[in-house]
């Protein structure tokens, strides 16, 4: 029995454990690497999109995927490759096109998200809101939300005009 003073550590039921970690990070690293190739990316962007780990450690977990040795990904770097991932789907569910899908994603556009900039910029920036600010609009997209109510990039941010305190 614990001391009151003494909470329990219990794992989240939701959060995978470090052994399940340990299982899907080499795959998920490899698909991350095969991803990353068909994107393009520089190493600078997939260090950003793997959440900034050292050059180093980078290279040491792409090794270890490489080579089928154990590594195990912190949840912040398995929960980027997810999302990124998710947005791979995505694509490849909108556009049957894969080329397509590469000037949607490397292309800059107007809406209120994206405020002109290319959705692989949000993806690169490093940012994991970035990434799944990504994946939201797509599944948005997919799903049909997109377009109703008013016109993509009609939308006016609040201003402080528009505040009432009573």
């Amino acid at each position: 029995m614990l001391a009151p003073h003494q909470p329990a550590t219990l794992p989240h039921p939701s959060l995978p454990s470090r052994a399940d970690r340990a299982r899907i990070s080499g795959p998920g690293l490899r698909a991350f690497s095969a991803l990353a190739d068909t994107w393009i990316l520089t190493e600078r962007e997939r260090i950003a999109v793997l959440g900034d780990p050292g050059r180093s450690t980078y290279h040491q977990w792409m090794k270890k995927a490489r080579d089928g040795l154990p590594v195990t990904l912190p949840l912040d770097t398995l929960l980027r490759i997810s999302a990124m991932l998710g947005v791979h789907k995505a694509l490849a569910i909108l556009f049957s096109d894969p080329a397509q899908a590469m000037t949607w994603l490397n292309g800059a556009h107007t809406g209120t998200v994206f405020h002109g900039a290319a959705p692989r910029r949000f993806i690169t920036d490093g940012a994991l809101d970035g990434i799944m600010t990504v994946r939201r609009y797509l599944d948005a997209w997919r799903g049909g939300s997109m377009g109703h109510g008013a016109p993509e990039g009609a939308w006016q941010p609040v201003t402080p005009g528009d505040l009432v305190f009573v």
